[in-house]
């Protein structure tokens, strides 16, 4: 069939540098569309290259693929990763992963935290902090974790990030705020291993594709961060573990975990879940990833999938088949 490609590529976005090195760590590069590209044309797809933005909308409205794969990112708001699939949405083309309002929801860590824990699954004590004055009030045990509230690939989380005490946090806050210009959520930091779920799937029929342990090479694992620099430098910094070097029953509790945060959030064909243990190995939601990156050597989702025995081209093919089954199209 033909599909086309929806992506954000960081060279798409330059003009919007100048400020924090990382903010545009969400953007992919053309080796993984060019991987993404190759993948779908091994199974024997006509593929289309159709970007991001205005140039996406431009060719949907010529001449619509039968569906869309997206990658895309969007930029500017805090429903950017909305765009493609809204798009989609009002033209009627089918389109890979989840829905507008699944990737606007998860794009905010807080609005995705209430609705886990509206669902009765656990996740950590968190504050959204919009001026630093909260933080005299703040009501949260040490050690805390800081993030920007409505970004991905760890853009804004340093290993500074974890802080031991007000005076601490209250550094790292400044920072997020000034340099990402919105709000901060602070939340208990959880001692525990750290995990990465991936799911395919739509609910009922969603399923567990794999569980990656990300464990520490230099930093002790009980003040672990997987921070942006332990992103980019992760051969040297991090090992991974799958399946996770965990109690059966904390890999069946996280296993469960995972799937709950998956249908409860409304992803779709694939998702990355991130979790961590606490102090007594119980686990608990950080956040959702619904359109995790596919980078063929880096990306998280891609190195479990691989260490679940899923090829590349296979994982790429599930997406594909999942959201034709989910749309009722047929190939």
């Amino acid at each position: 069939m033909r599909i086309g490609l929806a992506f954000d590529l960081k060279a798409d976005h330059e003009a919007r540098a100048g400020g924090p090195d990382d903010l545009l760590e969400e953007y992919d590069s053309p080796a993984t569309v060019a991987a993404i590209e190759a993948a779908l044309r091994e199974c024997g797809h006509e593929v289309e290259l159709l970007g991001g933005g205005r140039r996406f909308v431009a060719a949907l409205l010529e001449r619509p693929p039968e569906l869309v794969f997206n990658l895309a990112e969007g930029a500017l708001t805090r429903s950017r990763e909305a765009h493609v699939p809204a798009v989609c949405e009002l033209l009627r083309v089918p389109c890979t992963h989840s829905d507008p309002l699944t990737l606007a929801l998860t794009l905010d860590k807080a609005l995705a935290k209430r609705v886990v824990a509206s669902h009765g699954l656990a996740t950590p004590r968190f504050a959204v902090i919009e001026h630093t004055r909260e933080l005299d009030t703040l009501a949260l045990g040490f050690p805390c974790i800081a993030k920007p509230l409505c970004e991905g690939s760890s853009i804004g989380i340093r290993n500074s990030s974890r802080a031991a005490d007000r005076s601490a946090l209250r550094r790292e806050v400044e920072r997020m705020l000034g340099d990402y210009r919105q709000p901060v959520l602070v939340e208990e930091f959880l001692t525990g291993t750290e995990l990465t779920v991936g799911v395919l799937g739509s609910g009922n029929s969603a399923r567990v594709l794999g569980m990656m342990e990300i464990g520490p090479r230099r930093a002790p694992a009980a003040e672990f961060v997987y921070s942006l620099e332990s992103k980019r430098n992760w051969r040297e910094e991090v090992e991974y573990h799958v399946p996770p070097r965990l109690p059966a029953a904390a890999i069946g509790a996280a296993h469960a975990l995972a799937l709950g945060c998956h249908r409860a959030l409304g992803c779709r064909d694939l998702s990355r879940i991130d979790l961590r243990l606490d102090a007594h190995g119980a686990p608990h939601f950080l956040e959702a990833n619904p359109l995790p990156g596919l980078n063929p050597e880096t990306g998280d989702v891609v190195i479990l999938a691989r260490r679940s025995h899923m090829p590349y081209d296979e994982l790429v093919a599930r997406v594909v088949h999942e959201a034709l089954a989910r749309s009722g199209v047929r190939a």
